[in-house]
């Protein structure tokens, strides 16, 4: 079956504290972004990507390929004021029956096999997400304060979420809400049961100079 993958920048640097936007940001000599396609690129060999960027940055990053010589093959489509329509401006691009991973641009330290074990499951299932169990301590804010929860009723929601194409397609059909916080909230809102896997913790959404910091080390080694 065909796949594709989609990825999705459309951040800015405001949290780590620089105007250049954060999926262009140097990571190890290459801009954050080349990373994550690299990865994704590596451990679904043969997908079509598709990377939704704002298309403001659609000549930074057409100069930033050409200087590093980056030649992974991928198509730009013009990313949305919200994750929910940059996703969908990419799905205008698939019509065929497939199995679609969608994945955030500056996660560029997700592993080979939770990739692969993500879109094997969705094939199987129809949609799947990584995920993490919660180590720390939780609380809830409350009017007065905040009450202590249970940690075990919680997960870390994490990407690629991998869906076959007549789920996700359909789903991209709704009217936006802001509940729609990732594609597995959009799914979930045709009442279509969503599958876990486990994630791998290093798989941290660049977002604070502390966050890129740990993933220099990380692909370093």
């Amino acid at each position: 079956m065909k796949q594709y993958i989609i990825i999705v920048a459309g951040g800015s640097g405001s949290r780590m504290g620089s105007t250049i936007p954060k999926q262009f940001l140097d990571l190890n000599s290459k801009p954050i972004l080349m990373h994550t396609i690299n990865k994704m690129h590596q451990s679904l060999e043969g997908s079509e990507i598709i990377l939704a960027l704002p298309k403001s940055e659609f000549d930074t990053w057409k100069s930033l390929c050409q200087q590093h010589q980056f030649d992974i093959s991928h198509q730009l489509v013009e990313g949305g004021n919200t994750r929910f329509e940059s996703v969908k401006n990419a799905l205008q691009k698939i019509s065929e029956k497939s199995v679609i991973a969608v994945h955030d641009g500056v996660r560029p330290l997700v592993k080979e096999s939770v990739v692969k074990q993500c879109m094997q499951t969705a094939k199987d299932k129809g949609a799947t997400i990584p995920v993490l169990e919660i180590q720390e301590s939780l609380r809830q804010k409350t009017d007065h304060g905040s009450t202590v929860v249970n940690r075990d009723d919680y997960l870390i929601v994490q990407t690629p979420q991998c869906f076959t194409s007549e789920i996700l397609l359909e789903a991209y059909q709704q009217k936006y809400t802001p509940s729609f916080t990732d594609d597995a909230s959009v799914v979930e809102a045709m009442g279509i049961e969503v599958q876990l896997i486990q994630g791998n913790k290093e798989n941290i959404k660049i977002t604070t100079q502390e966050d890129l910091k740990i993933a220099e080390i990380y692909t370093s080694l």
